[in-house]
């Protein structure tokens, strides 16, 4: 699989270009198009219990679909819903990544994608209790809102980013979940306050908008979902 971007930094669209025969699997409602004769199958990945912790725990869709080119090749265009950057990961088969919730778009059928747990106390933030996973070999994409910045740690080199920030990590880096002020109880409710601090070596990816700042915006302005 090639991966091939263009419309970045603002509004990033993959096209992922396949061989004859080749598979592709990409989050449940992100394809934008196909060339003609693509095949596309949705189903449970990993199983139905795998499947309810990415979509209820993760924040992924329950579903993912694997396209599958015909015999003379083809290519699948995916987008994300939020307007920014995309970022291929060259997965070696040696350093996995961990991705935040929402922010994994495709990858190579040659990748894994797992749901991890990633923090007690994150699991009453506003991004969830659970990363997704990738390992294996191949390339994944991961899309941002806003622009992305990669961020190289040395070893024993620290960073505290806001969780509403994070995109995706590698698998060398230590990560700790903290609250930036330990006095605000409300920030376990809300995600707000809430940071990771990460420890070298390894790179880390962030997007310079929070997503959770757009559904506060949105909500102060009357413009959020009504019940």
């Amino acid at each position: 699989m090639q991966v091939r971007a263009r419309h970045t930094p603002s509004y990033g669209v993959a096209r992922l270009v396949l061989a004859p025969g080749e598979p592709v699997r990409v989050e449940s409602g992100a394809m934008l198009a196909t060339s003609y004769g693509v095949t596309v199958e949705s189903r449970a990945q990993g199983g139905f219990l795998k499947s309810l912790a990415r979509s209820a725990l993760g924040g992924e869709s329950f579903y993912v679909s694997t396209y599958t080119a015909p015999q003379q090749g083809g290519w699948v265009d995916v987008a994300p819903t939020l307007p920014g950057d995309l970022n291929v990961l060259e997965l070696d088969g040696r350093v996995g990544w961990c991705v935040t919730k929402g922010c994994w778009l495709a990858s190579a059928s040659t990748v894994q994608v797992e749901t991890q747990w990633g923090g007690f106390q994150n699991l009453f933030g506003g991004e969830g209790g659970f990363l997704t996973r990738l390992s294996g070999q191949g390339a994944a994409v991961v899309a941002c809102y806003g622009a992305l910045d990669v961020v190289t740690l040395q070893p024993g080199e620290y960073v505290t980013i806001d969780t509403g920030h994070v995109v995706a990590y590698a698998d060398t880096v230590q990560s700790q979940l903290r609250q930036m002020n330990p006095g605000v109880a409300q920030s376990l409710k809300s995600g707000e306050g809430l940071v990771f601090d990460f420890a070298g070596p390894g790179q880390v990816l962030t997007q310079t908008r929070n997503p959770r700042g757009l559904v506060g915006w949105l909500r102060a302005n009357g413009l959020g979902a009504r019940s």
